[in-house]
C-alpha cells in the first residue's frame, strides 16, 4: 500500500477534541514505561505534545523530571493547558508552541527527547528526526514511536477494527487514516540514518507501533 499523507498539523477544534476523547491509556503507559527502561530522566522534551497527557504521565512515572512539552496545534496546546492547569504536576511541565522540525532549542539542550505518534503527520520526516538528535545531549535518551503502515488497506480496516471497534465514527477513521500515512519499518530505518541516527535502534512494539530508541548511558 502506498502512503497517503494526512494533514501535517491537526489544528481544529474537531480534531483535538476527538483526539483527546479517545482512549489512548494502555498505548501511553506502555510508552512511559519504555521511556524508564531507556533510562529516561532530568530535563526532557517532549516532542508533538498533543493533549498532554504522556508528558503528565512521565511526571507521575519520573519524579524529578522536568518536562518541555511542544506542539504547532494551537487546538491540542489548549487541551494541553486545560490538563495541565488541573494536574499536580503543573509546575513540573512547560508547555510551548513550536515546530517540530526547526525547535527554538540550543544543541544538546536536553537529556531525554520523546515523541509519540507524530512521524505520519510529516510528509518528510528527516528534519524532524535531525532537530531531535540535535537537541540531544550526547549520552542522553531517545524515544521516537509512531504507527506503521500495513501492507494492505484491508489490514488498515482490521486494525482499526480491532483496536478503535468502540470508538466513535470519527475516532476510527482517525486511526484508520494514520495507519495509512505512516512509514514501514524499513521507510524509517532508511530515514533515521540519513538524520544521523544510525546507531538508534529500531523496534516493533506491537502489531501497529514501531519506535526508534537509544537508551540512556549511565
Amino acid at each position: 500500500m502506498q502512503r497517503v499523507l494526512e494533514p501535517e498539523v491537526m489544528d481544529t477544534a474537531e480534531e483535538a477534541k476527538g483526539y483527546d476523547a479517545m482512549d489512548h491509556g494502555p498505548a501511553n503507559a506502555a510508552f512511559v514505561a519504555r521511556l524508564v527502561e531507556l533510562n529516561a530522566k532530568g530535563r526532557m522534551l517532549d516532542i508533538g505534545c498533543g493533549p498532554g497527557h504522556i508528558a503528565l504521565l512521565v511526571c507521575e512515572r519520573l519524579p524529578a523530571a522536568q518536562v518541555v512539552a511542544v506542539d504547532l496545534a494551537l487546538h491540542m496546546l489548549a487541551f494541553a493547558e486545560r490538563h495541565v492547569a488541573a494536574s499536580p504536576h503543573k509546575d513540573r511541565v512547560d508547555l510551548r508552541h513550536a515546530d517540530a522540525k526547526a525547535l527554538p532549542f540550543p544543541d544538546g539542550s536536553f537529556d531525554a527527547v520523546f515523541s509519540n505518534t507524530i512521524l505520519h503527520h510529516i510528509p518528510d520526516p528527516r528534519l524532524f528526526l535531525k532537530e531531535a538528535r540535535r537537541v540531544l545531549r550526547p549520552g542522553g535518551a531517545l524515544l521516537i514511536r509512531d504507527l506503521f503502515r500495513p501492507p494492505t488497506a484491508e489490514r488498515a480496516a482490521e486494525l482499526t477494527q480491532l483496536h478503535a471497534a468502540d470508538a466513535t465514527p470519527y475516532q476510527q477513521e482517525l486511526l484508520r487514516a494514520s495507519l495509512c500515512a505512516a512509514l514501514t519499518p524499513e521507510e524509517l530505518r532508511k530515514i533515521a540514518n540519513e538524520a544521523g541516527l544510525r546507531k538508534a535502534e529500531l523496534v516493533t512494539d506491537s502489531d501497529r507501533h514501531m519506535s526508534l530508541q537509544i537508551a540512556a548511558e549511565s
